[in-house]
């Protein structure tokens, strides 16, 4: 769903504010969740978002406007394992809530991507219960196609180097990986 559920957003703003990121991507936004909880902690900050499904560009709003200034500066309505490099080049690259909509071995390669590219830190959020989902509100992206344990999202992001924080709720999992030891 273009939603997500509350777990774990205070830990995540509680290390956004301890890194103080000046470039953030946000990976499928949906409503744009992330901007909203973040974006006010720390001013100036260039919000980049990559959403799939056009129809939720308008429909939330993503495009920041003179009068919409908690959204993002600049939006692309690409998948985002085709997205180019340097959108991932950023402080923070943000998943939060969409690796379990595609295959493991894809959400992998674009974690890679993303470390690749150069950003500095990756934030990832994601079901760690069964969480079976189709199609939501006509867009077939909302399908969960993995179901992710917290242990495999671990390795996974060992496997980039850096360090990793993590937090286990009772239905997500959050990571915040950095590329600093």
């Amino acid at each position: 769903m273009p939603t997500s559920d509350a777990e774990g957003k205070d830990w995540f703003l509680r290390l956004y504010e301890q890194h103080k990121p000046d470039t953030v991507c946000d990976v499928g936004p949906g409503e744009g969740t992330y901007a909203k909880l973040l974006r006010p902690a720390h001013h100036g900050v260039w919000w980049t978002a990559i959403e799939i499904h056009k129809p939720y560009i308008r429909k939330y709003g993503l495009k920041n406007t003179a009068k919409r200034t908690d959204r993002y500066d600049e939006v692309h309505n690409l998948d985002a394992r085709e997205a180019p490099d340097h959108l991932y080049h950023r402080d923070l690259v943000i998943f939060g809530d969409v690796l379990e909509h595609m295959p493991r071995e894809d959400a992998v390669a674009l974690l890679e991507k993303a470390e690749a590219a150069g950003c500095w830190n990756i934030l990832v959020s994601l079901p760690i219960v069964e969480s079976e989902q189709g199609e939501v509100d006509g867009n077939p992206h909302e399908a969960h196609l993995h179901q992710w344990d917290a242990d495999d999202m671990d390795q996974v992001l060992a496997g980039l180097g850096g360090r990793t924080e993590s937090m286990r709720g009772g239905t997500l999992g959050c990571w915040w990986w950095s590329r600093r030891p």
